[in-house]
């Protein structure tokens, strides 16, 4: 059992340089000998090993839970002494997977232009809790997220000009699924887009249905 008073400062003071989820770094993850064990050739105890790798991930990038606990795994390092290692580490604030998904949330979306079904997704294969998955992505409303499809469809439509329309709608229309957005809001965003470029209306019924 590993005192509260065996935890090194440095644990804490990590907290302040602790980065956001994407930011890149050092992601090798091993273990580092403890100083006073380095010299005599021992292996340091799990609890120290099990703090130098969730450290040494933690300064690469913001991870959930559920990635450093599969990580100590991986090294070997017991459930028992992971389980508490990883429990001091939220008690201090260097794993919150609530403030990860609202971090993840932001940056997928602005940056990658996913939306709340995408986002849902990737949150749940980092482990995190439902409950927290769909408070994270019930932030970005439903306004934000077509604006959002419009902006990305805006952008692709430079790259089909010159493309047979069925071809071109297969093209913008599949781009938006492959985000996350549902086939109801891509079909009316391609579609409202096409007429403003001054496609035929008409035309376009044989391929997407009229905006209500």
């Amino acid at each position: 059992m590993t005192r509260r008073s065996d935890w090194p400062e440095q644990a804490v003071e990590h907290r302040a340089g602790h980065r956001g989820p994407g930011e890149r770094g050092d992601r090798t993850g091993g273990g580092a000998a403890s100083p006073s064990r380095a010299g005599d050739g021992a292996p340091p105890p799990p609890e120290e090993q099990a703090r130098a790798i969730c450290l040494r991930l933690l300064t690469g990038s913001a991870r959930t839970r559920k990635q450093l606990a599969e990580a100590l795994a991986k090294r070997g390092i017991p459930d028992e002494v992971a389980e508490e290692v990883l429990s001091r580490f939220e008690e201090v604030g260097l794993i919150d997977d609530a403030a990860f998904a609202d971090a993840w949330v932001d940056s997928r979306h602005r940056g990658r232009g996913l939306a709340r079904r995408a986002l849902a997704r990737e949150l749940r294969t980092k482990g995190v809790d439902a409950a927290l998955v769909d408070e994270a992505v019930g932030r970005l409303d439903a306004d934000q997220e077509e604006r959002t499809a419009r902006e990305l469809v805006e952008r692709r439509l430079r790259t089909t000009r010159g493309m047979d329309r069925e071809k071109r709608l297969r093209r913008l229309v599949g781009m938006l699924a492959r985000k996350g957005y549902s086939e109801g809001l891509a079909l009316r965003v391609v579609r409202r887009a096409l007429e403003e470029e001054g496609d035929d209306p008409e035309a376009l019924d044989a391929y997407l249905p009229a905006e209500d």
